[in-house]
């Protein structure tokens, strides 16, 4: 006769099963996010009229890196696809948000596209649908305890308007520092070297609203 399993081991094996359903999905998400920017990519680089090798230049990065991408291999991370998109002369969201129909959009939480920085600890959130004429970018961006994201420099003419939803933070801009505590604000030049510190010991939320100049494609 064959012994029945511990009742306290049931619950073990579904929470297995869910950690593997997460897992799963999680999987599912990126490849979706690199799929999407897989096409963006190379769609933007032809009609730019630009090799791999060519346009790995401009950027500053690796043709390798741009192959694997455009190959659905690789998702960038953030830093990454801010030079690709200046390279290109593009939004950054033109690499990263799927065309929508115009109307009312609504954009779940349970479905929003994260991108991180390569560790983990700065994440953005797009709050928009992407259109070609779109010249304002709106996100939710997320600093873990102690962590900094340098970013690169957007195309000439670039602002960031940034309030701080929760924590207290650091921007530096140009080299100079700027402290911002809770509903602090704080409106920039972002076409010049700029970064963002988490100064506190809980996670750090902020809101970002991008302009970009008229000169700027999509």
């Amino acid at each position: 006769m064959t012994a029945k399993a511990p009742a306290e081991a049931r619950p073990r094996r579904s929470a297995a099963a869910g950690a593997t359903s997460a897992a799963q999905a999680k999987e599912a998400e990126v490849a979706e996010v690199a799929g999407i920017v897989s096409r963006n990519l190379k769609r933007l680089r032809l009609r730019r009229e630009l090799s791999l090798e060519a346009l790995a230049k401009e950027a500053g990065v690796s043709r390798g890196m741009l192959s694997q991408i455009e190959l659905s291999r690789s998702v960038p991370t953030i830093g990454l696809l801010c030079r690709v998109a200046r390279a290109l002369d593009v939004p950054v969201s033109a690499l990263t948000i799927d065309d929508s129909p115009g109307g009312t959009v609504v954009l779940p939480a349970a479905k929003a596209k994260i991108l991180s920085s390569a560790d983990g600890g700065f994440t953005s959130r797009a709050l928009f649908p992407y259109d070609a004429e779109r010249r304002v970018e709106f996100y939710r961006l997320t600093l873990a305890p102690g962590a900094e994201e340098i970013a690169t420099p957007h195309a000439p003419g670039t602002t960031e308007n940034l309030v701080v939803a929760a924590g207290e933070v650091e921007i530096v801009v140009a080299g100079i520092s700027h402290v911002l505590k809770t509903d602090d604000a704080i409106l920039f030049l972002a076409d010049v070297p700029h970064a963002y510190r988490n100064l506190g010991t809980t996670q750090a939320v902020l809101y970002l609203v991008m302009t970009y100049v008229d000169s700027v494609k999509s």
